[in-house]
């Protein structure tokens, strides 16, 4: 079959011409539609190949018989089946009918392809045959491609390819970021949770959950990777845990106020899993500016006041005494089965904002005067003392 494209087209897809056509047609160039694209089958088929310590796979084959010569993009599809029913595009937009994967993408590949199938890290290295199938399409000098052009070859195979488990390690997130109708469901404005001191894989934060609920991410965008009530299990253990209910896909409650969230991250498989604790929002002032000055935890007429609304402040007691030096205004939240000065955090360190211990070593100290109050905003992390 033939088609007869424009001149216009032609010099939109900067073909290069070297055969004439047979008839005039009102000077326009015949193109015909493919029938026939060869993918030649490797010489070393049967031979074992191992990728680990191979740098690139080459693969040829011929131009699809347009006829004539055309400017013509080339892509793999790679297969564990015969059928090509589980084929992935490698794209590698040759430009020439000589086909070069990079080995390591290839064992990335056919290694996420292989734990789709439900092998795990315990089953590599294994010895496999792998399919390939080339596809070629005439595109022009923007890239823009002709779909009528567009052509699959046939099946060749390696039939003895060496693979080992070729993916990096999960790691987990250093920090979370919330979002939800606290800060207008944006990310720039998202609250950035913070680790436990020498526990990184505990993420936690004040935040105001509502009906309409919250998600959290490792990154501050709608990427695909946001976390919402199916993404995590509420830690039996949780104070509130009964209170959390689907808002839509989103983490929501039935009461909306304030929770201290506790995230446990771990990694099963390729997969990160969120058991999360929601506690009562519980803070509390930390040594000699309290009544008995004497460290100890959960110390009676020490808890902040809770807010009723999302923006509203955590408010402290009255500082008993004069502070300055190592003792310094301090303030946390109490993580179960972790000493307070674990999560705690200071205010006045960078200007207004609320300063995170978390991972970090020891925080420089911030004066406190008898009768000054903290004032926290744990929905765009500021505060003052005042």
């Amino acid at each position: 079959m033939k088609k007869y494209i424009k001149s216009t087209l032609l010099m939109l897809c900067g073909l290069c011409l070297f055969t004439a056509c047979s008839d005039d047609n009102d000077s326009n160039p015949v193109i015909t539609e493919p029938t026939e694209f060869v993918l030649n089958a490797p010489a070393n088929a049967n031979n074992q190949l191992d990728l680990a310590s191979s740098e690139t796979i080459t693969l040829t084959c011929s131009q699809p018989n347009y006829g004539f010569p055309a400017a013509t993009t080339y892509n793999v599809y790679v297969a564990t089946e015969a059928d090509m029913s589980d084929a992935q595009l490698m794209e590698i937009n040759a430009k020439a009918p000589k086909l070069e994967l990079d080995a390591a993408v290839l064992a990335s590949t056919l290694t996420t392809m292989m734990l789709e199938k439900g092998k795990t890290e315990e089953d590599f290295p294994m010895t496999m045959p792998i399919y390939f199938q080339a596809e070629a399409v005439i595109t022009a000098t923007t890239g823009a491609a002709y779909e009528a052009s567009r052509i699959k070859s046939n099946v060749v195979s390696l039939n003895n390819v060496a693979l080992e488990f070729s993916l990096p390690p999960v790691e987990l997130p250093a920090e979370l970021y919330i979002v939800g109708n606290f800060c207008g469901w944006n990310w720039d404005n998202a609250v950035t949770t913070a680790p436990v001191y020498e526990a990184k894989h505990i993420q936690w934060h004040m935040v105001y959950i509502d009906d309409s609920g919250i998600k959290f991410n490792t990154a501050t965008a709608w990427d695909g990777g946001e976390v919402g009530f199916a993404g995590i299990t509420v830690d039996p253990e949780s104070e509130l845990g009964d209170e959390i209910i689907d808002g839509g896909g989103n983490i929501a409650s039935s009461k909306p106020g304030w929770y201290l969230m506790i995230i446990t991250m771990s990694v099963e498989g390729r997969d990160i899993k969120y058991s999360v604790k929601f506690n009562k929002p519980q803070v509390w002032l930390m040594g000699t500016i309290t009544p008995n000055a004497d460290w100890k935890e959960l110390e009676e007429g020490c808890m902040f006041e809770v807010p009723a609304t999302a923006d509203g402040e955590f408010v402290s007691p009255a500082f008993t005494n004069d502070v300055s030096g190592d003792g310094g205004a301090r303030a946390y939240v109490k993580v179960p089965g972790y000493d307070w000065w674990k999560s705690e955090f200071i205010v006045g360190l960078d200007g207004n904002k609320i300063s995170y211990r978390g991972a970090g070593g020891d925080q420089d100290r911030v004066d406190g005067k008898a009768g000054q109050k903290f004032y926290l905003n744990f929905s765009n992390d500021t505060g003052r003392i005042e």
